[in-house]
């Protein structure tokens, strides 16, 4: 018959190996030769063990913030692991395995994670690639994040096991296993992180165009209506020797000032320092207001090159206003695998923090971050003021897109999969569009608009256009004109225009025909020139389309104005509420009193309110610290509280003031100052003995108590101790009746 012992030992080494936590619960002793084990082999145990879980438990969860369905190469994602109330835990292990592994070599497991909080989180000290717990305690919930790893990885499970009371909780295909595999490319083959050297021929030409989605309508929260914009958009395509910024890196002063300032120059002066390893510089102009439809602004684009060496793109731009917040890419590698070169690369852009300013919203008071932070990505859980917070961890809506699309190619290609059809007529598409005989050691900016032709009648006349010439890589060899002419005409008068109507502009929408309800709107625009070969026009000259003024018409519904503008807070520090309001337009046709809310009420938050130094009354006078003859008095006072967020500081805690009692009489001032000195030892002697006499206890004699001792704590509560010792004991005394006696008490108990 086996005993409980025996029953319980295999459970507390399970434990065990599963966290930390567990070994805490149990007294045995490993042995040395397995403590010394290797990691990985340590490792393998952990996974051995799940073969010993509970199913089907549904109360914890392992949660990827977004919920991804896959990974993104070299991407940070936020992991945590949730408790479901009133349950909780007391240890824990985490680890990302690599599909179709036992996990009992150091490469299967793939990824890396990073701890947040030290005092929640740790690496296994057996089994590094494992996180585990810090302390064992009750908790809900955990939090970590878990760098990608790089593409050709495949699929990883990343798996939890829990510790409460003296069960294990595992799941295979549950809620405490994630299962993700390594997100495909939609454009092209781009290779992903780690940077590989590029093995492509020749040169490629992109072009990338910047799509802001940064709007009140997506973005909600705080939104700041007054000054929203992007920066200018400053980058280069360089080489994988220099870095404009990467997650887990720290901002140079060149990013510093993009991200806090919204200035290009100080980047564009770093990126230019660095010579070879920069092929193109990239810049487009700033955008105000952040977001317009795209038919009243066009998205900003710029074009650039890279080849063999300067195959990687990367851009940034600031959200502003905002404390450091950007979005951009980093390092994105165009040179495929196949040696070839991308055809279009599509990324949905998330804020990052650059780690300079610790502010948590839009327009937080400058807060320099001392010593700076590293940069990383924005997440839903970062802070409640944030307005990008979501309490259940939800992914954050994307602000921006950016297209990077290949507009050209040149030199001989050597890419090892052939051309697809899109590949050729892109190419074919560009030459078309332009035959250029540039040679590639010439490097230009864009062509400007062609200028308005020299005549205005139907005789010949030219128009020109320019480009500058940015740098000439090989001076033997010449670059061509930076001046382009072509022969042109007056309006209406080529071949071209003559078969083909002029039309005006179109003419604003008319009102809605309905004020409550569906209607329809037009809008109008006239034949500015007929075609010369007497034909009709056949484009329209009116459009029609619907409008809905009020979505519920009834004969109780009323017609109110759109909202108008938010008040100022009405706080000027911490928390306080504003409002907005809308006018009723039309009351409803039967007379009955208008349902719709015309007022809105919400809170918002404003820096924290300064709280000034608070005193304590200062005390009586003390005694002039003379008999007789000039001398001084002082009184006192404690600080109750210290001041925080800029309030009023605290003023003097002594003051001290001339006190004169009778003059001296010649050598009578040295006979009372030794009369005062021996009445005051007169004094500590009766005290002390006093004190000895009470310090008696029955059988043996105390020694006086010691003094205090310093407080534990400068803030917040603190304890203070003292002691009374034995001096003597007598021959009659009982051991247990004679004793050292210790005093504690409470000290600096005012809030920090």
């Amino acid at each position: 018959m086996m005993t409980a012992a025996g029953i319980h030992a295999p459970l507390a080494l399970l434990l065990c190996f599963i966290s930390s936590a567990a070994c805490n619960m149990f007294a045995f002793t490993e042995e040395p030769s397995e403590r010394a084990g290797k990691a990985d082999g340590y490792c393998s145990r952990i996974l051995r063990a799940q073969s010993n879980r509970k199913e089907g438990s549904t109360e914890f969860r392992l949660r990827v913030e977004g919920d991804p369905e896959s990974y993104q190469p070299g991407s940070t994602y936020r992991v945590t692991l949730i408790a479901s109330s009133p349950s909780y835990f007391r240890g824990f292990t985490l680890i990302a395995l690599k599909e179709g592994t036992e996990g009992d070599k150091d490469e299967d497991y793939i990824g890396n994670f990073q701890i947040i909080d030290e005092e929640e989180t740790q690496f296994m000290t057996n089994c590094p690639p494992a996180v585990t717990e810090s302390t064992p305690r009750r908790r809900t919930s955990i939090q970590v994040f878990w760098t990608a790893p790089p593409s050709g990885s495949g699929c990883v499970f990343l798996k939890a096991s829990i510790v409460q009371k003296r069960i294990i909780y595992f799941q295979d295909e549950g809620s405490l296993t994630k299962r993700m595999c390594e997100r495909e490319s939609l454009y092209g083959e781009a290779t992903d992180k780690p940077l590989l050297d590029c093995c492509a021929c020749g040169t490629a030409k992109y072009r990338v165009t910047f799509y802001g989605n940064w709007s009140e309508k997506i973005h909600p929260k705080d939104y700041p209506r007054r000054a929203n914009h992007w920066s200018a958009i400053i980058g280069a395509s360089h080489s994988k020797n220099y870095v404009l910024w990467e997650y887990g890196g720290l901002a140079s002063e060149g990013v510093k000032q993009v991200a806090e300032l919204g200035s290009p120059v100080k980047m564009e002066e770093e990126i230019r320092q660095k010579g070879d390893d920069v092929l193109t510089v990239i810049k487009m102009k700033a955008q105000w207001p952040a977001w317009q439809p795209l038919n009243v602004r066009a998205a900003p684009s710029a074009e650039f090159s890279v080849d063999r060496t300067r195959h990687l793109m990367s851009f940034l731009t600031m959200l502003g206003p905002s404390p450091d917040w950007n979005v951009g890419l980093s390092a994105e590698d165009l040179c495929t695998k196949e040696c070839g070169w991308a055809q279009k690369v599509v990324q949905d852009l998330i804020p990052w923090d650059a780690g300079t300013d610790s502010g948590v919203s839009y327009e937080s008071p400058n807060k320099p971050s001392a010593p700076q932070d590293k940069i990383r990505p924005l997440t839903s859980l970062d802070h409640p003021q944030s307005p990008f917070y979501d309490p259940e961890g939800g992914a954050i809506t994307p602000v921006a897109r950016v297209v990077v699309e290949r507009i050209a190619r040149k030199g001989e290609q050597c890419n090892i999969v052939p051309d697809n059809v899109d590949d050729i007529v892109a190419d074919i598409a560009q030459e078309e569009k332009e035959e250029d005989d540039t040679p590639e050691t010439c490097i230009y900016s864009n062509w400007s608009p062609w200028s308005a032709c020299s005549s205005a009648t139907c005789e010949k006349g030219k128009r020109m256009r320019q480009r500058m010439l940015k740098a000439q890589l090989d001076l033997s060899v010449p670059c061509p004109h930076t001046q382009d002419f072509e022969p042109c005409m007056g309006p209406g008068c080529s071949d071209e225009d003559a078969s083909t109507c002029m039309m005006s502009e179109w003419i604003t929408w008319s009102p809605c025909s309905l004020s409550c309800g569906m209607g329809t709107r037009s809008r109008e625009r006239y034949v500015k020139q007929f075609p010369d070969d007497g034909s009709v026009c056949t484009l329209p000259t009116e459009e029609t389309e619907n409008c809905v003024v009020n979505e519920e018409c009834s004969p109780s519904s009323c017609l109110v104005t759109e909202w108008g503008e938010w008040d100022v807070c009405s706080a000027t520090c911490g928390l306080g509420m504003k409002r907005r309001e809308r006018m009723v337009k039309m009351p409803p046709a039967d007379g009955s009193i208008c349902g719709t809310e015309v007022l809105e009420v919400e809170k918002c938050m404003m820096p924290e309110c300064p709280i000034d130094c608070i005193m304590s009354e200062w005390s009586e006078w003390s005694e002039c610290n003379k008999s007789c003859g000039k001398g001084h008095t002082i009184r006192t006072r404690m600080v109750k509280l210290e001041p925080q967020f800029g309030g009023d500081p605290c003023s003097e805690t002594i003051q001290r003031k001339k006190c004169k009692i009778r003059k001296c009489s010649r050598g009578q001032a040295n006979s009372d100052e030794k009369k005062r000195r021996k009445e005051q030892r007169e004094k500590r002697r009766s005290k002390q003995g006093r004190t000895e006499v009470a310090s008696e206890h029955p059988g043996c004699k105390m020694r006086p108590w010691s003094s205090w001792t310093e407080c534990t704590k400068m803030c917040g509560g603190g304890i203070q101790e003292r002691l009374m010792t034995v001096k003597q004991k007598f021959k009659t005394t009982q051991l247990s009746s004679c004793k050292d006696r210790k005093e504690i008490r409470a000290c600096n108990v005012h809030p920090c």
